[in-house]
């Protein structure tokens, strides 16, 4: 007998939906980018040398965690994002979501940590958007970004993997990453570094993030909008924004730096590259020196939040230089397709979207 509270089938998720108006009660027109509390989400466990199996959707609330808990004593975790876009016609789309299924099995591997099998991630996104569709905005106002989460949630004291896992999935309906903000003003850091050969940087590792904090702080502090960070053997060439890929044109070259750990697989910037090779556009992926910024036509970073954002201007060290943006600019071209894609304006001709239902 399920528990109260509990829901096991779709069949309650469809009873509690007819109970509900289409569309929350959500002023669409003002959505940012921030925590927007929604009905359910999604719950697995696992123990330590097992396999995952059957997860629950649950009221959204508070999780309970012991003070030892793996993830909160030594950060063994990691989390995906993607988003649900609802069409013109009332469909809901995911964005290439076995891409997110498969790095967070790759980052598993990497933390020790056992993984929902692929087919299980994307049965548990697709029962959360359903679950909560009457977030889902109206097309063109923003869209349901997803947080998968796998965590060592188990008690553990010595240095060490949790003897249990949780996997979670919790939504929320938002706009633009970069509201109101026409293109960014990069600072590009050479003191502070994301992550290090060998680390975690290629992974989506929760230990990624809290420290990029110091440096975005003080960069926000002068006026910027966002950190580059360059490698931390050399420290001379770019890698990546704080949570987003970055690409240069120049001429008919597209360069993004290339993935050798330290720089995170984006499933944004995989989808950017192959819409750029479209184009007719030379993509390539290497080790891109801090001087090649500076000489750039045009400059944009990638991600799941950001979509495809231009950069406006970066300045290193006591050098600024600004970029083309704007009507025109091949990341409103790339931003416009991609999309387009993602909301079934345009024909999904590779086969990136699934439709839930």
């Amino acid at each position: 007998m399920p528990s109260p509270g509990l829901l096991t089938n779709s069949d309650s998720i469809q009873s509690h939906d007819a109970d509900h108006e289409k569309y929350a009660d959500v002023n669409w027109d003002e959505l940012e980018f921030g925590l927007v509390p929604t009905d359910y989400m999604y719950t697995m466990k696992c123990s330590k040398g097992d396999e995952f199996s059957q997860g629950h959707l649950t009221p959204y609330g508070n999780i309970e965690l012991s003070p030892s808990a793996g993830v909160l004593n030594y950060g063994q975790g990691l989390f995906e994002g993607l988003k649900a876009n609802r069409t013109e016609d009332g469909r809901f789309l995911l964005f290439r979501p076995e891409e997110n299924a498969l790095r967070m099995k790759m980052g598993a591997e990497r933390m020790c940590m056992p993984s929902p099998s692929p087919w299980q991630f994307l049965d548990a996104v697709k029962q959360t958007v359903l679950a909560n569709k009457r977030w889902v905005p109206p097309t063109g106002k923003g869209t349901l970004y997803l947080r998968p989460l796998l965590i060592g949630s188990g008690s553990v004291l010595g240095v060490g993997p949790a003897p249990e896992y949780t996997f979670l999935i919790f939504a929320s309906p938002v706009g633009s990453y970069h509201k109101g903000l026409a293109a960014l003003n990069l600072y590009v850091e050479d003191k502070l570094h994301r992550a290090t050969p060998g680390g975690t940087g290629g992974v989506k590792s929760i230990t990624n993030y809290s420290p990029v904090y110091l440096a975005q702080k003080q960069a926000r502090a002068k006026g910027f909008s966002d950190v580059l960070f360059v490698d931390s053997l050399t420290g001379k060439n770019i890698e990546e924004i704080t949570a987003c890929n970055i690409f240069i044109l120049k001429g008919n070259i597209i360069s993004t730096p290339t993935i050798h750990g330290t720089v995170l697989p984006g499933i944004t910037r995989k989808s950017i590259i192959d819409i750029a090779r479209d184009f007719g556009y030379q993509v390539e992926e290497r080790v891109i020196p801090v001087e090649d910024l500076l000489e750039a036509d045009e400059a944009f970073c990638t991600g799941t939040a950001v979509v495809v954002t231009p950069i406006g201007a970066v300045t290193y060290q006591d050098k600024r230089v600004e970029y083309k943006t704007g009507k025109g600019a091949l990341s409103q071209k790339l931003y416009e397709t991609i999309t387009g894609i993602q909301t079934g304006r345009l024909e999904d001709k590779k086969g990136w979207t699934m439709e839930i239902n």
